[in-house]
């Protein structure tokens, strides 16, 4: 028997759709009816879904996780249980849920495998919240599954203003690590006031400026960017560190690919050419390594480890030892516009779509 709020079968819902591997203007509203909980799904309202490079990426075709078009970008969500279907146990009515689904979440109503959906503790903003689940649950993972810090070391992050590096900046300051970030030159007072050391990104070598600040290197970089600058951060090093990679910003310029890269759906071909940077690497002199990192697939081989790194995550922020900051708060709707703040660059912090208001 199938529980549900209300009787919303054939009430219209607003989602979100990417007609066309692209810019911003791939991504349309659309109004259709409310979709139905198959046996074992949950169908949920979607309070808050989470805008990130990762639903830029898949837009324009890169990302290893690109759905074919059309579909529904939105990575990560928070929304509470509003239908239940059959073979369901576990969750209740009204209760709030967390979700990592990759595709999907910029929608009004969401039904997803209950298998999907982590419990939220009652009384955080599901803002704070869904930055958690992608921004914080990847900087909490790479900081200790993947460079593994001891107190006492020193790391360097790009991007130290954006989503995931703010993330890493407070996870890294509770983990009592030494602080270095690149960032903009209006972004510094942020990660200053976060406990690193900003490193102005435009008008520095970041490199130099490690080693005259440390004279050996850091132990871990973590590096969002790819590419070349994969090269510069293992300069970056001390002997025995590692780059902990985890993207490739690089090829993107205004939050569009880069002109030489080819159109369409290429999901493989950016993954393949980090990896041949991670393979080139083994052959070079020094004992500094590179670690690739991949929230998705680190999910489906261990996922008791997600759900247990987002609980733990979910406990400091209701102890409020963790504080997401939020960029801004944009209805539906305004995707594009979120995407196109997101491509601009200079984004503190997360952006998240209100999906029901």
């Amino acid at each position: 028997m199938r529980a549900h709020l209300g009787d919303r079968s054939f009430v219209k819902h607003t989602r979100i759709i990417v007609t066309h591997y692209g810019g911003p203007d791939a991504l349309q509203v659309v109004e259709e009816e409310c979709p139905e909980p198959k046996s074992r799904e949950i169908r949920v309202k979607v309070l808050v879904a989470g805008v990130s490079l990762p639903d830029v990426l898949a837009r324009e075709g890169v990302h290893p996780e690109t759905p074919r078009v059309p579909y529904t970008p939105g990575w990560d969500l928070i929304g509470i249980v509003d239908q239940i279907g059959e073979d369901v146990s576990g969750f209740a009515l009204g209760q709030t849920v967390a979700a990592m689904p990759i595709s999907g979440g910029y929608a009004q109503y969401v039904c997803l495998p209950q298998r999907k959906f982590i419990p939220v503790p009652p009384g955080l903003d599901p803002a704070e919240a869904v930055a958690v689940v992608l921004n914080y649950i990847t900087a909490y993972q790479m900081l200790h599954r993947a460079a593994k810090v001891k107190p006492g070391q020193r790391v360097l992050i790009h991007g130290a203003s954006g989503g995931v590096g703010t993330a890493l900046l407070q996870l890294g300051w509770l983990a009592g690590v030494e602080m270095f970030g690149t960032c903009s030159v209006q972004a510094a007072d942020i990660v200053k006031d976060l406990g690193a050391t900003p490193i102005d990104y435009r008008n520095s070598d970041f490199v130099q400026e490690i080693h005259r600040l440390t004279s050996d290197g850091v132990d871990a970089v973590f590096d969002g960017i790819g590419g070349d600058n994969l090269w510069r951060s293992r300069e970056a090093l001390r002997e025995g560190g590692r780059v902990v990679v985890y993207g490739f910003q690089s090829k993107l310029r205004g939050g569009r690919i880069d002109s030489g890269a080819p159109n369409g759906r290429h999901p493989i071909r950016e993954s393949a050419i980090l990896g041949s940077y991670i393979l080139r690497n083994c052959f070079l002199a020094g004992r500094k390594s590179m670690v690739p990192y991949s929230i998705q697939w680190l999910m489906r081989l261990k996922p008791a480890w997600f759900h247990q790194d987002l609980l733990t995550l979910f406990d400091l922020l209701q102890q409020k030892k963790i504080n997401p900051l939020i960029a801004e708060r944009l209805p539906l709707c305004q995707a594009r516009h979120a995407h196109e703040l997101l491509g601009n660059g200079g984004v503190i912090g997360k952006l998240v779509l209100i999906a029901n208001e």
